[in-house]
């Protein structure tokens, strides 16, 4: 009796090493949840935020699930980045606003600046986030709060010839 071969699928030929990079990414490709994504800034700051839409499952974030409504930063809740109840209110305003607290899991990455730079550049995110999610329900809202309005102050320059400082002059010598 002759022997017929049985042609091998083209996958069978590749060996996957499950705890391979590629794979890893691949995966996490096929798992991935809607978000929306936008950046905000202030002063020196610069926050990359993520508005996750997952309303059922948990968000499965660096290899930590997060309950809907959790907000990191920097991978930490939020509390724990900004402490105290002024920021609590600070941060949650665009949600409170738009009427959207806890709908959303909340993932930024903000680089650069000091703190009140860097929640002010989170508020300019999220809210960014927010009018892409619904633009004719949300940017009204958030236009007439002025969230949206990316904050022009900057750290004015230090000008050469002068002192230390960008505006401070040099003493002059008494006559």
């Amino acid at each position: 009796m002759p022997r017929i071969k049985k042609q091998k699928n083209s996958l069978d030929k590749l060996k996957i090493d499950k705890n391979s990079k590629k794979f890893q990414k691949k995966l996490s490709d096929d798992k991935k949840s809607s978000f929306y994504q936008a950046v905000g800034r202030r002063k020196e700051s610069t926050a990359r935020v993520k508005l996750f839409l997952e309303r059922e499952n948990d968000i499965v974030i660096k290899d930590k699930r997060i309950p809907t409504g959790t907000i990191l930063i920097n991978y930490r809740p939020i509390e724990e980045y900004f402490p105290g109840e002024i920021n609590k209110k600070i941060y949650l305003e665009p949600f409170r606003v738009t009427n959207t607290l806890g709908r959303f899991t909340v993932s930024a990455v903000i680089e650069g600046g000091g703190l009140s730079g860097q929640l002010g550049a989170f508020i300019h995110g999220v809210s960014r986030a927010l009018e892409k999610v619904d633009k004719e329900k949300y940017r009204p809202i958030l236009k007439k709060k002025s969230f949206l309005t990316r904050d022009p102050r900057m750290k004015e320059r230090r000008k050469a010839g002068l002192a230390q400082k960008a505006r401070a002059k040099k003493q002059s010598p008494k006559r």
